[in-house]
């Protein structure tokens, strides 16, 4: 398997695609394409403001700070994500504004084409060691949101903090599995090629 490491200091912060907010990009694939198959992020909503609208994908917020806020979508309904870690998976073309309860959030946004990419949004407890296993086609996502954690099983340990994040993928060349261990929570998004698509 190949790692990645990405630090919070060093995520992209960049304008929403509408302008009514920003975000702070973990990562997209393949890395630094305007393609992109898929995309993490973390969204700051500091006010009541419409999402900007993703043709042809699927994504899925999880609230990682602050008091959280309602998805308001334009057919009426209306879906609260609240903490510690309500989430959400929608259709990227769906229209939708977003109220606040009270003050800012910031809110992990992972973003996939579906006809390339299918993924599967997991919140999990870290207590003590995690192995991951190389699966072709298949790359792991971890974002450790409380905690400290690490790659002990490798030349160099890589340690991770509270806000970083690591890719995993195949890679024929690296070792067939990877362990993290450490004491914490994981949101992990396992992204999969769909078919034929794309490497």
């Amino acid at each position: 398997m190949r790692l990645l490491s990405l630090p919070a200091n060093e995520y992209r912060r960049e304008r929403w695609r509408n302008q009514r907010g920003w975000t702070r990009e973990i990562h997209r694939d393949p890395e630094g394409s305007a393609d992109w198959t898929w995309r993490a992020s973390i969204a700051e909503v500091d006010q009541d403001a419409p999402f900007s609208r993703f043709p042809d994908c699927d994504r899925e917020l999880v609230l990682v700070a602050g008091e959280g806020m309602d998805l308001v979508f334009a057919d009426g309904e209306r879906v609260p994500l609240r903490p510690p870690h309500q989430r959400h998976r929608f259709a990227g073309e769906r229209e939708l504004h977003a109220e606040l309860v009270s003050g800012s959030t910031h809110d992990f946004n992972l973003i996939w084409r579906r006809d390339r990419v299918t993924a599967t949004m997991l919140h999990r407890p870290l207590v003590g060691p995690m192995v991951f296993f190389e699966e072709p086609g298949v790359s792991w996502l971890a974002y450790l949101l409380s905690g400290q954690a690490a790659f002990r099983d490798l030349p160099r340990p890589l340690h991770l903090a509270a806000g970083d994040s690591v890719l995993l993928q195949a890679d024929a060349e690296g070792p067939s599995r990877l362990i993290l261990s450490g004491a914490g929570e994981l949101l992990l998004a396992r992204l999969a090629q769909v078919g034929d698509a794309p490497a």
